[in-house]
């Protein structure tokens, strides 16, 4: 069985018990793919830590949780040195690794702890490591930050900062289901559904590095490039591809969202059988790496324009050379 093919196994399993979120599960497989880290919003209850957990049972990988709250130190996440006696009196200094030195993470309720604790990620998020005290723990190969947030409730919480909210490669949003899939869900919870994934033989994680090594020989032509580039520039300089646009952005994103949107597009066409990217591709990546990067005016904002309305004005100025 080839790597792609082992893939497209997660994913249809994946599917069976997550109903009616086909989009967010393959964009946490590409995110995968990609080496990105994913924030999921979504309101209690519509499967954020369901999707996450499944995921790590179904890749050979260890998962580490992190239920954020005000009350939470930096160190409860990265890990702490500590000062050890053994038997014979000598002591010495230890680190205790913290629930971060894990594949998988799932940082559940990220926005209820203050920005010092959400700080404690950067480092790891972007350069797969942690320094403490000085000294700097490496992470783990495959590595994987997947944040959840609930979008209803503000009270209690803390907005990410920029540069935290930058280092994740898709902002995901998951909806409700529709009444089909609702009734889907029930059938699952009936039948105890849920738990065959417990019994699923576990893909070695050695198939994602091989997917990374595979994906990244996809080509893109000179005009997919162009593509993109423009597509960042209109959130730059937006008076050059539309008057609302002008309106509704205030500053572009980072060169980190032109790589997002490369790297995505390119592992989804890989994704889909082929072996180089087209424009549907990038159109399809574009919202979930763009939503979460946009610096909307107080005007946008006074006329109830969301990222993704601006990302749609973004599409329909900007053309395909």
């Amino acid at each position: 069985m080839s790597v792609r093919e082992s893939f497209l196994e997660i994913q249809t399993k994946l599917n069976e018990v997550i109903i009616d979120q086909e989009a967010i599960v393959e964009k946490l497989l590409l995110s995968l793919i990609c080496n990105g880290n994913v924030l999921l919003e979504g309101a209690p209850g519509t499967g954020k830590t369901t999707t996450i957990k499944y995921l790590s049972k179904l890749i050979e990988s260890t998962l580490g949780r992190v239920q954020f709250t005000p009350d939470l130190l930096p160190s409860d996440v990265t890990g702490s040195e500590s000062y050890i006696t053994d038997e014979k009196g000598n002591g010495r200094i230890e680190f205790s690794p913290g629930p971060i030195f894990n594949n998988l993470i799932l940082a559940d309720e990220i926005n209820r702890s203050p920005a010092k604790v959400q700080s404690a990620l950067l480092e790891a998020m972007e350069e797969r490591q942690v320094t403490v005290m000085g000294k700097t723990y490496k992470m783990a190969d495959l590595f994987m930050v997947m944040a959840t947030q609930n979008p209803i409730e503000q009270e209690g919480t803390y907005p990410l900062p920029e540069a935290q909210l930058d280092r994740f490669l898709f902002k995901l949003i998951l909806d409700y289901p529709s009444k089909e899939s609702e009734k889907e869900i029930l059938k699952l919870v009936r039948n105890d559904s849920f738990n065959k994934l417990n019994n699923e033989k576990a893909y070695d994680q050695s198939i994602v590095f091989k997917a990374r090594e595979e994906a990244s020989k996809v080509q893109s032509s000179e005009a997919i490039v162009q593509y993109i580039i423009d597509l960042v520039d209109a959130t730059r300089f937006p008076s050059k591809y539309s008057d609302t646009l002008a309106k509704w952005l205030t500053m572009g994103v980072s060169p980190r969202a032109t790589i997002a949107i490369d790297t995505a597009s390119r592992a989804l066409a890989w994704l889909s059988g082929r072996d180089f990217v087209e424009p549907d591709d990038v159109r399809s990546v574009v919202f979930p790496v763009l939503r979460h990067r946009l610096y909307l005016s107080y005007e946008a904002y006074s006329e109830s324009v969301s990222s993704d309305d601006v990302i749609k004005e973004i599409i329909k100025s900007v053309e395909v050379l």
